[in-house]
């Protein structure tokens, strides 16, 4: 599921298709949005088994979140990306978060509140037992550092996370300077017989990405996708969603 705004979804849909290729068993289905819900429902003709999405301000319906939500919790594994827990509006203080999808937010584990400007910053493993993240060494990302929020950070299962305290200018909610500074940046989120796998790596945008608020872009963002262990990490999710546990 790869849809959204102010990304190269062009360019994040290709790779992910690259990636699933290299299973032979897997038929891809590739949508927008969370709308069309059949591969979900129980008995579906076509039963979805894994979810993979790459996707920024798109806001399920509620009738949508409680289908993922119920697949998630019968067995369905989710492996989420970037800006995925993203929902953004304009408002006269900058870009705020609204909460408008607790259940969708309460299911994937997180919602994006702010990032700061795109810089480097070293990721840490915290897992270093987990097959997902084993021989994973800290390694430095030049990417959107994702500032969230969590309905509840006890069921999270923590595998890579990073630190930050600062501003997030741009954002509402721009005020990073008290609290934790432990930001988790890769996790799972257990829900009944299945999971999420959340990575908040991966952004990219391109020159024609921020039409109509910019017409021209002037950067390439590549980011974490310029980087080999982000492969291997995706790589690594895939098994996950397959059932694997190597």
């Amino acid at each position: 599921m790869v849809g959204g705004v102010w990304h190269d979804f062009d360019y994040a849909r290709l790779e992910l298709l690259k990636l699933l290729a290299e299973h032979d068993e897997f038929r891809v289905r590739v949508q927008p949005d969370y709308e069309d819900t059949s591969s979900f429902e129980p008995g579906a003709a076509f039963p979805a088994e894994v979810l993979v999405t790459y996707t920024c301000d798109v806001r399920p319906s509620e009738r949508a979140q409680r289908a993922l939500r119920d697949w998630v919790g019968r067995g369905g594994r989710w492996v989420a990306l970037h800006a995925t827990s993203s929902a953004l509006d304009q408002s006269p203080d900058g870009w705020v978060a609204p909460r408008t999808m607790p259940l969708f937010v309460d299911t994937l584990g997180s919602q994006f509140i702010a990032h700061p400007p795109i810089a480097p910053y070293t990721v840490r493993n915290v897992a270093p037992d987990h097959w997902l993240v084993a021989g994973v060494e800290p390694f430095d990302a030049t990417d959107e550092l994702y500032l969230n929020e969590y309905p509840d950070r006890s069921a999270l299962v923590p595998l890579l996370v990073t630190d930050y305290r600062g501003d997030a200018r741009g954002f509402a909610e721009s005020d990073w300077n008290d609290g934790d500074p432990e930001h988790l940046v890769m996790y799972l989120r257990p829900l009944g017989d299945g999971g999420v796998l959340y990575n908040t790596l991966g952004h990219c945008r391109s020159h024609y990405d921020m039409v109509p608020m910019k017409p021209y872009y002037p950067n390439v963002d590549r980011c974490s996708w310029e980087l080999p262990v982000f492969h291997e990490i995706l790589r690594r999710s895939l098994r996950w969603a397959r059932g694997l546990d190597a």
